[in-house]
């Protein structure tokens, strides 16, 4: 008898063999000479989900792996730490000091941020603009400024949109909410809390791989976070389980999870983003790396500065001048600085990358252009710059959660308004093991015992 895998069962996450349109695109973006196998990717990619297209992708794996640099690629991007350190800019960091009753009123402001902002977004996570401009239009919320109701959908929408029609039971409006339902955005946050509980700062790339399989389970995970949780089922450690069989080790999820890095060690944007490889290693490579490295320390500036172009300026300080996320970011900077108004701002970064490819939607570098255009344009203001981050499109809650949280951080509690934070009640919905619905004032307070370790 011959045992396999129901392959139509599987999650396409779970899939290499289903997403190698998605894989050559990646490659090709990382400098890999692989463009003489297209037509074998298109063709294996179109065969039939069976053996022997799952045979077929282990072999473009393979050459993929094993593919050399394309000549005259302009990219320095290393994924290990030490890498990393020596392809930075040379800068002078941010430091300084936040007194203890300031910084737990901004840590509750970050926490608190976060979670609005991804509120903000939930609703209408994985819709296109095309769909969610007339939506905020015809209810009167564009610019975007308050929470979407359950009756800013109307029937017509609904009947325009096939997001509206296959999304609906997902939903989660500001006007019918009592608390923050479970999302990976504020997951992370809460697992981040418990490695660092259990293990304090030394915790190794490999801890946090473990404790990814005792708090949470699979279908928690999205994308590179899923196939990174299924190969350490099957053995592999970091940082092959970051590699192996993962097309998606560039999108967004590391950069959704560095958050708590920077919110305990606040005034110290270096041994954030030190923390945050040590969590994104595990899922990412190269870029994927450096979103989540870029906005712990963002964050951990965020505690002792105002001055937002510092804050972001903090951020890229951690990664590699020579990668593509540093010249994205710094692209927008230049953008901002010389003038460019920000409805041309999003036009660009959306010239730049496609909102209808998965890849284009979910990439680090997309989304963060997106973060850095919001907290540069919102000047400060919270509502606005989450707002500015969710109607732009791509990962909204991903971006209004990572804007939210910086602003709360930079702002303190008082910066948010109580249309804002009251519909959560001071409550969060986690997906972890032992913890279900929190109290965000509790997580504060641990939070708080945690930067002094």
């Amino acid at each position: 008898m011959k045992f396999q895998p129901d392959y139509e069962k599987l999650h396409l996450w779970e899939q290499y063999a289903q997403q190698l349109d998605i894989e050559y695109e990646q490659s090709l973006e990382e400098g890999k000479d692989i463009e003489q196998y297209r037509k074998l990717f298109e063709s294996v990619q179109a065969m039939p989900l069976d053996e022997k297209k799952v045979r077929m992708a282990d072999i473009l794996f393979e050459i993929v792996m094993q593919a050399p640099q394309r000549e005259g690629y302009a990219y320095v991007e290393p994924s290990d730490l030490e890498g990393i350190k020596r392809c930075r800019p040379a800068s002078e960091p941010v430091r300084g000091e936040v007194k203890k009753e300031e910084l737990r009123d901004k840590l509750l402001g970050a926490w608190v941020g976060r979670i609005c902002g991804c509120l903000l977004g939930k609703p209408v996570e994985g819709i296109r603009t095309e769909a969610l401009l007339p939506l905020l239009k015809r209810s009167g919320n564009y610019p975007m400024e308050r929470y979407i109701r359950s009756t800013d959908i109307w029937p017509e929408l609904k009947e325009q949109y096939s997001f509206y029609q296959e999304a609906e039971t997902r939903r989660c409006y500001g006007d019918q909410v009592s608390y923050m339902p479970y999302d990976d955005d504020t997951n992370y946050v809460v697992l981040a809390l418990k490695v660092i509980e259990k293990y304090g700062k030394n915790f190794t790339p490999f801890d946090m791989s473990q404790e990814w399989m005792a708090l949470q389970p699979k279908v928690a995970y999205c994308t590179a976070e899923r196939v990174a949780f299924c190969n350490f089922v099957n053995g592999l450690t970091p940082p092959e389980s970051a590699l192996y069989h993962n097309p998606y080790r560039e999108w967004i999820g590391a950069q959704i999870r560095g958050d708590y890095f920077g919110y305990i060690n606040p005034g110290n944007p270096e041994f954030a983003a030190e923390l945050a490889w040590r969590d994104a290693s595990i899922s990412h490579v190269k870029n994927g790396i450096y979103g989540e490295m870029m906005v712990a320390a963002m964050l951990a500036s965020a505690a002792v500065t105002e001055d937002i172009e510092a804050i972001i300026r903090s951020g890229i300080a951690q990664i590699p001048e020579k990668s593509r996320l540093y010249e994205s970011v710094q692209k927008v900077l230049d953008w901002y600085a010389c003038g460019v108004g920000q409805e041309e701002c999003f036009a660009r970064i959306h010239q730049e990358w496609d909102e209808h490819t998965d890849h284009g939607w979910c990439h680090t570098i997309s989304n963060a252009m997106i973060v850095v255009a919001a907290l540069l344009y919102g000047n400060g203001d919270y509502g606005k710059s989450i707002g500015m981050a969710v109607q732009t499109g791509f990962d909204t809650d991903c971006n209004g959660a990572t804007v939210g949280s910086v602003l709360g951080m930079r702002n303190g509690i008082s910066g948010i308004s109580e249309e804002w934070s009251a519909p959560i009640q001071g409550t969060l919905e986690t997906t972890i093991f032992g913890m279900g619905k929190v109290s965000i004032e509790e997580m504060v307070d641990i939070t708080m015992k945690h930067v002094g370790l």
